[in-house]
Parts: structure tokens; sequence; C-alpha cells
């Protein structure tokens, strides 16, 4: 069974640079190796929910280089339909990204044509309204994404935020939030409190829904019917982890639209993410349907 999944946001290239140990300021080393990888957080999400079986469609913009070209030619090779991604004058956004040898990373993005995407565009709503969820992140202005929110909210299409980068967001967006997916960092920094359970407990008080992801402690999530579920994380030599959240995200909107519970979509959600972060990559490291089942069955 498969499941419309519309996404609103970010569609980057990410130049990627492997290193030791990542530089400090004012300091240069020494890559191993560098790769040109389509993503940004809205083109990943999109990705890995299709590859993991939802039907999905992105929604942003590309700018008229070649980049904006690569970027459209590898949604569309994931399955995702691209009528929503437009191309506007000017250059695509990049993600410049440091990945160390312990799998960890720093970025730095420039939005390029995403700093265009700060409304609804021709067809845009209707897209978003032929869809059973809409995921969203913080990659795109402000304004565009609360009116996205909104089309999703009139529409009665769950409304999925990943808050990052982390902003303090208004209440014309989180009031058309359905489920709020933070990881640890974000949650502190929207709740006032680092502590994962009582982060989750005041983040309710915003949104109906909350998954907190935790790394490799799992995840946490919780309702405002007052259902917590606490999900672990499967133990794996990380290479690369800068996919693991958004991989994360598109295979628990993909489960959750084909009818899983909570519980069976964290699971499926944190096999995605473990499967990832053993690739180089964002969204060459997002895994299928397939591939989760098998390590499913091999953990």
């Amino acid at each position: 069974m498969t499941t419309t999944v519309a996404v609103f946001g970010s569609c980057n290239m990410d130049l990627v640079a492997y290193v030791g140990t990542a530089p400090k300021r004012g300091e240069t080393v020494l890559g191993r190796e560098f790769h040109t990888v389509p993503g940004g957080k809205g083109a990943n999400q999109a990705i890995a929910a299709a590859k993991a079986g939802a039907a999905v469609r992105m929604i942003g913009a590309v700018g008229e280089d070649e980049f904006g070209i690569q970027i459209r030619d590898t949604l569309q090779k994931s399955t995702v339909d691209v009528a929503g991604v437009r191309a506007v004058p000017g250059r695509s956004g990049t993600a410049h990204i440091v990945v160390d040898d312990e799998g960890g990373n720093s970025i730095v993005v420039v939005p390029g044509a995403n700093g265009t995407v700060d409304g609804l565009a021709d067809g845009d709503e209707e897209l978003i309204a032929g869809s059973r969820s809409l995921l969203l992140q913080l990659e795109i202005p402000l304004p565009g994404v609360a009116a996205a929110a909104a089309a999703g909210r009139r529409n009665g299409v769950r409304v999925v935020l990943t808050p990052a980068p982390a902003v303090p967001l208004p209440g014309e967006i989180l009031s058309n939030v359905d489920l709020l997916v933070p990881n640890e960092h974000e949650a502190a920094i929207l709740a006032g409190d680092d502590d994962p359970h009582r982060a989750l407990a005041a983040l309710l008080e915003l949104v109906p829904e909350v998954v907190i992801t935790l790394g490799g402690r799992g995840s946490l999530y919780g309702n405002r019917d007052g259902a917590r579920v606490e999900a672990p994380s499967f133990p794996v030599e990380a290479v690369d982890t800068t996919a693991a959240g958004d991989t994360f995200v598109g295979v628990l909107s993909a489960a959750l639209g084909e009818g899983a519970e909570m519980p069976e979509a964290l699971r499926l959600a944190s096999a995605g993410a473990a499967v990832s972060v053993q690739r180089n990559g964002a969204s060459s490291s997002m895994p299928t349907r397939q591939e989760i089942t098998d390590f499913l069955a091999s953990a």
C-alpha cells in the first residue's frame, strides 16, 4: 500500500568533504574525499519517504544552473513527483558539509533558490490538498513554512514539522502542526529544557504529537492523550550521520501513512536511520523499504 506524502521545503546540492578531524577556527586540514550529492532537508525527506514506499510530491525551488538539473534528476530517479519544483533565476541552494572519521558533521547552508520559497505558488495548494501528510522543515523562509502549514490545515492534511535549523517558531506555524519531530538539541531550544522528557511535556502544550530523536539513544514519542513510547536505536558503526534525521522522518511518515501504529513506525524509522548512517552522503545513503526489512531481519 502506498501513501501520498507532500514535501514543501528545501532542495540543495550537498558539497561534502571527508576529513580525519574537522578543522578548528583558523585551521586548514587535508581531506581524503569530496562528493557532490543532491540533498537539502526537503529533498532528503522526500527521497527517504519514496524509497520507503510512499508516493511523494516535492514542492520547492532550484536555480537555473547545473545543480538544479541534477537535483531534479535525482528526485525523479527516486520516483518523487517534481511537478511542484520550479526553476528560478540564479543559483540552487548549497550545503557545505564536513564529515569526520567518527561520522559527525558540521554544515553551512547557503539558501540560493530556496530563499524564493516564501509562500505558495500557483498549484502548490492543490498538490498539498491531494496528499495525506505534509512534511515541512526550516531551510526555507518562515512565511513559506507558515503558508504551507496553513494550507495543510485547511485541507485536512497531517502536518509534520522538523524544526531544523532550530529557530523560535511563531504561533501561526505551531497552531497548524500536528506532529513535531525535533532532535534533542532542537527540542531543548524550543522547550527551554535540555531534559528530553520535560521537553516533550513542554512541547505537547504547543502541538498534539511530538517525536524527539535522541541519536544513539533512540527516540521518544508522546501525545496529548498521555501516550508515551520510548523506541531504542540500533547499534551500528556510523560512517556519516548527515542524513539520519531526514531518513527517520521520511520513513516514519511513509509508515504512518500506511497505517502503522506509532511503535512500529518508530521502529522502521530507527532502522532506516541506522542503515543510512553506515553509508556516505545524504540522499545517496537512504535505504529502500526492502533494505529496511532486511536490516530488521538481521538485527
